[in-house]
């Protein structure tokens, strides 16, 4: 297999895709092997808030932007504690950061955080090769002396077992209750608390994204987390005047097996429930549903949908490998967007309830702020019920 870096420079890092092509790179950040499933992200900015997404626990990035580290990193723009991506690959090697903002390189924190970071890969054809056969499993090695067992790796992509089947919040939601109150950054202040009485919202963490949270708080929500695990007779528990369906990664069906029966209580209930990627695929399976891997699924800030009901188009982020089939989608359950790119499901609601859910991400961490409107959305239903 010819070496696709691009330089003179011994190569130090190596993708092997398990159908056994190569690709090699200057690596840099940790060093060692990472196996996991390979796709790629159009996003042109939000590097660090997509590799702390936990939505891509199982993932390595393929990023087809090339500037990526220059503007460094900051806690600031963290979605996770740590990151949820394991590994990213990029076509340029990252430069010294430039933004007043940074506080450490990008270099330097993916070192840190145990995360194996390959520069001067011809992404575009990496990307081509995701499109045309699919999200492939891959084995990452970051070697500084240059020396890989070629073997060796493409043995272990192709025995990787991949993302189907494979319940990934449980490994990524977090150990115990907590409660959330910091709203959306803003200029010039940065983030500020929520104060007063507010909406009483339980939302369910199968890997929340901390701008999630931030978009209840901005919406007048007081928000209490929970984990994946929790029951239905957890959360009533809570009186919560609403219920939130968090993202998260793997496999919606391997999850479902614990969370449908807690988000069908909370239906019987009768309480409003809002989701978003996993939390929308959570409640589409709960109401009777299924789910489909994607070819190579969506990853970016730039995916047109639009809303069946207004006709409005919306340009949304995106991070899914699984989506909602429409055609088994139950009576009484109307598909309410869709993508423009493919078609695929990317909205779901309950007729004459206050019951919806989305497959992209409203919260624009990295994207546009196209949808910030459904967590008003979410919020005047549960107003609505305080009027009743």
């Amino acid at each position: 297999m010819p070496a696709n870096h691009q330089s003179s420079e011994k190569p130090t890092a190596l993708i092997a895709l398990a159908d056994g092509q190569l690709f090699y790179g200057k690596g840099f950040g940790a060093t060692g092997v990472t196996v996991a499933e390979l796709v790629f992200n159009t996003a042109m900015t939000g590097y660090q808030e997509i590799m702390t997404d936990p939505s891509y626990a199982g993932q390595v990035v393929t990023f087809t932007f090339p500037h990526i580290g220059n503007v460094g990193v900051t806690p600031e723009d963290d979605e996770a504690g740590a990151p949820g991506a394991a590994g990213m690959v990029v076509k340029w090697d990252p430069t010294e950061p430039s933004n007043w903002r940074a506080t450490a390189d990008l270099v330097r924190w993916l070192e840190k955080n145990d995360r194996i970071g390959i520069g001067g890969v011809d992404t575009r054809r990496l990307t081509r090769a995701i499109r045309q056969q699919g999200a492939p499993h891959v084995a990452i090695a970051h070697s500084p002396d240059g020396v890989f067992d070629i073997e060796a790796l493409v043995k272990k992509a192709r025995e990787w077992k991949g993302l189907v089947g494979l319940d990934l919040a449980k490994e990524v939601t977090c150990a115990q209750s907590y409660t959330w109150n910091e709203k959306r950054w803003a200029w010039p202040e940065g983030y500020s608390k929520r104060e007063g009485p507010g909406l009483k919202v339980v939302a369910i963490d199968y890997g929340a994204k901390r701008n999630i949270l931030r978009c209840l708080a901005s919406a007048g929500c007081d928000v209490t987390v929970l984990p994946a695990s929790a029951t239905a007779e957890d959360v009533l528990a809570l009186n919560p005047e609403g219920v939130f369906l968090s993202n998260g990664p793997g496999d919606p069906a391997a999850t479902g097996e614990y969370a449908v029966p807690m988000i069908q209580g909370v239906l019987a209930a009768d309480l409003p429930v809002f989701g978003i990627c996993l939390g929308h695929q959570m409640l589409a399976l709960a109401l009777g549903a299924k789910t489909i891997k994607m070819n190579h699924g969506h990853h970016g800030a730039n995916h047109p949908v639009k809303d069946q009901e207004t006709g409005k188009v919306e340009i949304t982020s995106m991070n899914h490998g699984f989506a909602v089939d429409a055609q088994t989608l139950p009576a009484g359950v109307k598909e309410t967007h869709v993508s423009l790119f493919d078609g695929s499901n990317c909205g779901i609601r309950v007729e004459n309830r206050p019951v919806f859910s989305v497959q992209y991400h409203p919260e624009a961490s990295p994207g546009p702020q196209d949808s910030y409107y459904l967590f008003d959305r979410f919020a005047d239903a549960m107003r609505a019920r305080r009027a009743d």
